[in-house]
């Protein structure tokens, strides 16, 4: 793994807290990602440059991104999108979701996640 680029050392603090503090979005589909249970290795709160991934499959190069009421504003969607560009440079597929569609759409989410593993 290139340490210059995955889990960059001024990032591990940052990592622990958020993966201490999922919401419920994020704890839902962790639940269903962990243990390899769609076939692939997962991994949460992965940092790649300079951004933190919500969950990412190192193998498939995919990252699996939970948007929730935070994203709501142009700020945030702006940051959305340089992330999904820088990691889109780097050959990593992204995928987003947002918090509604893990509550009341979870096997259709994981349906999509499935399919871009293959």
């Amino acid at each position: 793994m290139d340490r210059e680029l995955n889990n960059h050392l001024d990032l591990k603090t940052r990592r622990k807290e958020l993966r201490k503090s999922l919401n419920r979005a994020e704890a839902i589909l962790w639940n269903c990602l962990k243990g390899s249970q769609l076939g692939q290795k997962f991994r949460r709160q992965h940092s790649i440059g300079p951004f933190i991934l919500d969950f990412y499959c190192p193998a498939k190069k995919l990252a699996v991104e939970l948007d929730g009421g935070t994203h709501d504003n142009e700020k945030s969607q702006e940051h959305d999108k340089y992330k999904d560009q820088f990691l889109t440079a780097k050959e990593i597929n992204v995928i987003r979701f947002l918090n509604e569609e893990v509550y009341n759409n979870l096997e259709g989410v994981l349906l999509e996640i499935k399919r871009h593993l293959q």
